[in-house]
């Protein structure tokens, strides 16, 4: 394990000028440090508050080496980095991420076969590498089913759902254009769950409380924390994530989404090598948010209480929520707005989010939705 301190004052690289890691460098400014981002578009929600702006597509190393040269260390904000970027930086600069866990999750095939052989289970799959696979993957899987891009896609993108062999057909045949498939078998579930799990350079790991997460649309809607979930089922979940991030010896964040099934019992959907939209509840509702923690892991310094202050839900604004939220913003009280400065509000396109803290998950929840009434109906 590394004993390397990365010390406030020095530069932070941030690859992706998303809001995620605008959200870091606001964490990694509050604790002294100095932050360059490379994004290839212009005044992107992280260059808004970064020190040092590099305007470069992620396969530029052109780009990648003037990051370097005035950064001290390393991190980025989503997984679909370049590999051979990421191969030069691990050699180049202190990238203590490194390229291996970008590798498991950068292809889903090969992240459900790395989890498994982790002992961990997931949901039951067969490989799509051409059209002639779809009979035995249908035979393997069965039907309902979802069919996905094993590169890329993201908030229902590159997916599709299927219930019949003719729309397994088409599907395939839509789909494979972008590459290799799999084909997810169809999980009865009670809930959908995430745990933020976080490990350091020094070996040093802590998991978030978990998570209760409701979809619309295959776009995050809402999370619920503490989860309605049973105390053992939260037990298994939270120690599914340490066992993912000790086996996958990550440095920094990871995020483990998981179906609850009826019985209980826990399959794991996927995971993602960095801090995550589920988390974000932890910036006012827990005493170190998934941020600053990311930020204290690959700089070395120990991490941060993940005590849970007070019950939470956060829920997520899209680009067709702000205009109706601009003409009611004196209605907000004491939910929390968060807006990542992006320059277009596209439809379906996460903006930012409202964080609700009370007594109980009811009472957030009660307040979020009279809120919403008066305010964006």
């Amino acid at each position: 394990m590394s004993d390397v301190l990365v010390k406030p004052g020095a530069t932070i690289g941030m690859i992706g000028g998303g809001q995620l890691g605008r959200m870091m460098a606001q964490s990694a400014k509050q604790m002294g440090y100095r932050i360059a981002v490379l994004e290839p578009g212009h005044d992107s929600p992280c260059a808004q508050v970064a020190d040092h702006v590099i305007e470069a597509k992620y396969d530029d190393l052109d780009g990648a080496a003037k990051l370097a040269e005035v950064s001290d260390v390393i991190t980025y904000e989503f997984e679909n980095i370049d590999e051979s970027t990421a191969k030069w930086l691990t050699e180049h600069v202190d990238f203590p991420q490194g390229f291996d866990v970008l590798r498991v999750s950068q292809h889903r095939l090969t992240e459900k076969r790395t989890i498994e052989s982790l002992g961990v289970p997931v949901a039951p799959y067969a490989e799509v590498s051409s059209l002639s696979d779809i009979q035995s993957a249908y035979e393997t899987v069965g039907l309902p089913a979802v069919l996905k891009t094993c590169r890329g896609g993201y908030d229902g993108k590159g997916q599709a759902v299927v219930h019949t062999f003719e729309e397994l057909e088409q599907a395939a045949t839509e789909l494979i254009q972008a590459g290799e498939l799999v084909l997810e078998g169809w999980i009865s579930f009670q809930c959908e769950v995430s745990v933020i799990v976080t490990r350091t350079r020094n070996g040093e790991s802590s998991t978030f409380p978990v998570a209760e997460n409701i979809h619309k649309n295959n776009i995050l809607h809402q999370s619920i924390v503490p989860a309605r979930i049973s105390a053992e089922t939260a037990k298994e979940a939270r120690a599914i994530a340490l066992k993912l991030a000790e086996g996958l010896e990550v440095v920094g964040t990871l995020a483990v989404e998981m179906f609850v099934q009826e019985d209980g019992h826990i399959l794991v959907n996927e995971i993602a090598p960095r801090p995550h939209n589920s988390g974000h509840y932890t910036i006012e509702a827990c005493r170190t948010s998934q941020f600053e923690q990311q930020i204290r892991a690959v700089c070395g310094l120990p991490l941060g209480s993940t005590e849970l202050l007070k019950p939470v839900v956060m829920e997520n604004l899209l680009g067709e929520d702000i205009e109706p939220l601009y003409e009611k913003l004196h209605l907000l009280g004491d939910i929390s707005l968060h807006l990542y400065g992006k320059a277009e509000a596209k439809e379906k396109r996460k903006m930012g989010h409202l964080t609700v803290l009370a007594d109980t998950v009811e009472d957030a929840l009660s307040q979020l939705e009279q809120f919403k009434k008066e305010a964006m109906n």
